[in-house]
């Protein structure tokens, strides 16, 4: 099965889920449980061709020559992870199915939901480092929606923002650390890199990846002093804590440094940056649970032990270490996710989450009870059950590690005292919980939980058990396939038997499980007495605090940068950003060539006509200039001069296509800038002057005189020579002898546009949809609407018959009557010659100038006409436009276009040619690329109308506002004058009202 199919396909039914109605919970688990199952199934039958060391790769070109492509690769550990995500997703499914109340919008859960899913499982199974990063960026943004999914809770909005920021710098850290590590290999293929080993270890750039890469993995796996972070994301759903603490996000760290662990490991410094990092988590996490009185901030500690003690095992450069750490993975996996499982059984059937009014629950949920009591026990390290064995092979490690004296005493010992820890937190889950009298005072009755909704935990509890009891028949050859990956080698000698005889490591055990016991006995007794509330020695430090204030400093000095730097003047702002420019556009030419280079070059001669035609351009912009101060209508009319001297400047220099193109951006600037001009502030002439001295005044106008002529004049002069210099010396010349056999077109302008800039054409697209999308949320309550709407807020005093008025704009009347019948009659005439012209410029685009843009511009043109003569209320009530629809359609035509190259296994937006003869007609030429072109043209319409129309319907309910508020004042009015002065006069229709 393809590997893009299983990345791909978790994305698509987040999709479909976002659509779906939101009474629709039972469709919603159903879809994300079958896409979830699905992969699990595909997955597993993919085992046969790892199993031995084998490697399944699939490769989409992108950008090759930067070795940027789409590369998913999947080996035995790739294949290890993605069963955590996809099978461990499927279960999360089936209990959030149960979990989540029918009151939530649970289409956005589960849509969110399975965007990570195929996020994560974009991570797992990259092979190229850029694209693990954007995936690894994408589940930061997914966690972050997720929990803040109940985003009208305030720790919930702080929880994903403090884990958003956490783990997106993180992120951004180990984007450098990757781009380092492609400089030193010559290539970001996965590969590559893994082939490259002692490059890397021997490279002076080493510990500079080294460092960049630890802090996106600490990040991301809560690892010491980034740990704050994952306590606060308890805000979640439960069934996305159980998830992200179980299989995915917080996961990736320990994934990535066991992906990199045969380049980078075996190291100095990686053996005290990630085993010292390792062993404070896992002593600080295990001890900050015992003390947690929230079932869930109880394992959420618990979890950043358990990743601390992953990191210890990975940075202790011992191959068997590295298969313990693959193998806690998979145990830590199954227990943790059937815990958390567990407490939202617990939170969802009592009603509360708080230790300390929890208690007995085994007479009211004594099946939950017992699995609680299994999977506690596994993560506890209790033998018989998969934590003991995982837990055994690590205090072995720790024992027979060859280090130094001090590090072979310490490292036993603090791993013995994590084990305590471990201990006594599981005890407390149980105990505490389950054990004593039963609870009275808990907000609803607690039972057992609906079958299905314990279904996934008993399936956990049912791993750990034969995991544990059968250790070599369960997981024997899935931990081989994994962990061979990681090592990079052959697998060292190690077995999975119960029973090794009595040695250190199962001392230690014995001293973990019965120190672990006492601890918790004193702790229990300690809390009794009113004593050990908090984590002694840890009260005073507050990772959420520091962040917090961190934060605060950051914005106390970006506000004090502001302070100093900007200023409320909009000329001051423009000075500075127009010397920037010219600074900019000076120095690499000046560095680059040298002023005389620049002057030696031969230019093509000048006409005269030429000359005249940018003469004239000057003067209409500079006239523009003067003018915006006093005639602003006269300012946009000569701004229009000026754009029509640069339209004859390209049909000069013969590019047709930009002509139409700046031409038909003219117009609709020109519509656009006089939709804005009514509501800027009159001038003020009364004002004084910025400046009291007049000789003051005089030099500052000469200086931004001096700046504009300098920055204006630059910018002339290199157009110009870029439009002049000889061919030869262009990089058009490739684009001239492909654009027919490559891009099958002979108009070379729009087969880069469709073609081979295809993808730079799909951004600014987006961008171009975004930007109209964003304009019309920010006015969207000025949107008259075809039947009704909610007045704003400030319009709500408005009597009822006015309201009616400006929402309902069939009443408004047909402005083709009068003066305006013969141009409202022309301009509907013009109408289908319009959309005619527009057709002729797509159809003709790809071999003469024309093109989807120019052409939607112009169809546009035709239909805001229609606005500006006829009237916007009119227009609405008999044209049912829907520009948001043009919109999607543009933005799904065009992306279509580029996922049908990448289906037939090409870069994506590859334009295909097809010779087609018809009866009649003849033979057509046809280019895929042409789809796309309609997509744009789509696109174009729906942005254009959008913008304008959002802009222009201010103007019409500020006309309709202050004609019905004159013509109410002219009644009352009327009515004063018709009662003689003994007689009171009506209060004026809607009310009583001061008049002015």
């Amino acid at each position: 099965m393809s590997l893009v199919f299983l990345v791909l396909l978790p994305f698509v039914g987040s999709l479909l889920a976002a659509v779906l109605p939101a009474n629709a919970r039972n469709t919603e688990s159903t879809l994300a449980g079958i896409i979830a199952v699905f992969c699990t199934v595909q997955t597993a039958l993919q085992f046969r061709h790892i199993e031995d060391g084998g490697v399944l790769r699939q490769d989409i070109e992108w950008l090759p020559a930067l070795g940027l492509n789409l590369t998913l690769r999947m080996d035995g550990f790739a294949w290890m992870f993605a069963m955590l995500v996809f099978g461990i997703g499927a279960l999360v499914v089936l209990y959030a199915r149960y979990y989540m109340s029918p009151s939530d919008p649970v289409p956005r859960f589960f849509s969110f939901f399975l965007a990570f899913m195929g996020a994560m499982a974009g991570v797992v199974l990259s092979g190229n480092l850029i694209v693990l990063v954007f995936f690894w960026e994408l589940t930061s943004l997914f966690s972050f929606l997720l929990i803040g999914y109940w985003h009208h809770r305030e720790d919930a909005r702080r929880g994903a923002r403090m884990a958003l920021t956490i783990t997106a710098s993180g992120g951004l850290c180990l984007l450098a650390g990757v781009l380092v590590l492609g400089h030193i290999v010559g290539s970001y293929d996965l590969d590559h890199v893994l082939d490259s080993a002692d490059l890397i270890r021997g490279h002076p750039l080493y510990l500079t990846a080294l460092v960049l890469v630890l802090l996106g993995a600490f990040t991301k796996s809560a690892q010491f002093p980034f740990q704050f972070w994952l306590p606060h994301a308890m805000a979640a759903p439960t069934p996305v804590s159980s998830y992200l603490h179980s299989a995915t996000m917080v996961k990736a760290g320990v994934f990535l440094l066991a992906r990199l662990w045969p380049v980078m490991g075996d190291t100095e410094a990686w053996f005290w940056l990630v085993s010292g990092a390792g062993v404070c988590t896992f002593l600080v996490g295990g001890y900050a649970a015992i003390f947690q009185n929230d079932l869930k901030g109880l394992l959420a500690y618990s979890t950043i032990s358990h990743l601390g003690l992953i990191m210890l095992l990975l940075g202790m450069n011992s191959r068997l270490a590295a298969v313990a750490a693959v193998f806690h993975v998979m145990n830590h996996a199954t227990f943790k996710a059937s815990l958390f499982m567990a407490a939202g059984i617990i939170d969802h059937e009592s009603g509360t989450r708080d230790i300390r009014r929890l208690s007995g629950l085994r007479h009211m949920m004594p099946v939950t009870a017992t699995l609680a009591a299994v999977a506690s026990a596994a993560m506890a390290g209790v033998p018989l059950l998969n934590g003991f064995l995982s837990k055994e092979m690590f205090f072995a490690e720790t024992v027979y590690l060859d280090a130094s004296p001090v590090v072979a005493v310490l490292l036993p010992a603090a791993a013995t005292v994590g084990g305590m820890f471990s201990v006594a937190y599981s005890l407390r889950f149980v105990v505490d919980v389950f054990g004593g009298p039963p609870a009275r005072d808990l907000p609803h009755t607690p039972h057992e939980p609906p079958h299905w909704m314990r279904v996934p935990v008993e399936l956990l509890v049912l791993i750990c058990l034969v995991v544990g009891i059968f250790p070599a028949w369960a997981v024997g050859r899935f931990l081989d396939a994994a962990a061979l990956p990681v090592l990079g080698g052959a697998l060292p000698p190690f077995s999975l038997a119960l029973w090794h005889g009595v040695n250190t490591p199962l001392v230690m055990s014995v001293v973990a499980l019965a120190g672990g016991t006492v601890l918790y006995l004193f702790v229990r007794a300690q809390r009794r007495a009113g004593r050990m509330e908090a984590p002694p020695l840890m009260y005073r430090i507050s990772g959420k605090a520091l962040f917090e204030a961190l934060l605060a400093r950051l914005t106390w000095a970006g506000r004090c940068a502001r302070r100093a730097l900007s200023t409320q003047r909009l000329q001051w702002q423009m000075l500075w950003l127009v010397l920037a420019s010219l600074a900019a556009g000076m120095l690499p030419v000046w560095l680059a060539d040298g002023p005389e280079a620049g002057a030696g070059r031969a230019l093509l001669p000048l006409s005269p006509a030429f000359v005249l035609l940018w003469l004239l351009g000057a003067v209409c912009a500079l006239a523009a200039a003067w003018q915006a101060k006093y005639h602003r209508l006269a300012a946009l009319v000569l701004m229009g001069g000026a754009g029509l001297c640069v339209c004859i400047t390209f049909l000069w220099f013969s590019a047709p296509d930009l002509a139409l193109t700046q031409l038909s951006v003219e117009v609709v600037t020109t519509i656009l800038i006089l939709l804005g001009l009514r509501w800027l502030p009159r001038r003020d002439a009364s004002l004084p002057a910025a400046d009291p001295s007049a000789l003051l005044a005089r030099g500052r106008r000469l200086r931004d005189l001096g700046i504009a002529l300098a920055a204006g004049g630059g910018m002339a002069w290199l157009a110009f020579a870029m439009m002049s210099r000889p061919f030869a010396e262009s990089t058009s010349t490739f684009f001239l002898e492909q654009a027919l056999p490559g891009g099958g077109g002979t108009n070379v302008v729009n087969v880069m546009l469709v073609d081979f800039r295809g993808f730079d054409t799909f951004g600014e697209i987006v961008v171009l949809g975004i930007v109209a999308l964003t304009v019309y949320a920010l006015l969207r309550r000025f949107r008259p609407a075809l039947e009704t709407m909610d007045l704003p807020e400030q319009q709500r005093w408005l009597p009822a018959d006015l309201q009616t008025d400006l929402l309902n704009p069939r009443n408004a009347q047909d402005t083709a009557i009068g003066y305006l019948m013969v141009p409202a009659v022309l301009v509907r005439l013009l109408l289908p010659f319009t959309a005619l012209v527009a057709v002729y410029l797509f159809l003709r685009g790809h071999d003469k100038p024309g093109g989807g843009f120019v052409a939607g511009l112009v169809f546009s043109v035709g239909l805001v006409l229609q606005y500006i003569v006829s009237g916007t209320a009119w227009v609405e009530a008999n044209m049912r436009l829907f520009p948001r629809r043009w919109i999607a359609t543009g933005m799904l035509l065009a992306l279509a276009t580029g996922l049908g190259a990448v289906a037939l296994g090409h870069p994506f937006l590859t334009s295909h040619m097809a010779h087609v003869r018809l009866p009649l007609v003849g033979e057509l030429h046809i280019a895929s690329a042409m789809f796309f072109d309609a997509g744009v043209f789509a696109l174009v319409v729906g942005a254009t109308l959008l913008i304008l129309t959002a802009i222009a319907h201010q103007s019409v309910r500020s006309h309709r506002w202050h004609a019905r508020l004159l013509e109410d004042e002219q009644q009352a009015l009327s009515a004063v004058v018709r009662y003689d002065d003994d007689t009171p006069a009506p209060a004026p229709a809607g009310g009583a009202r001061r008049w002015s």
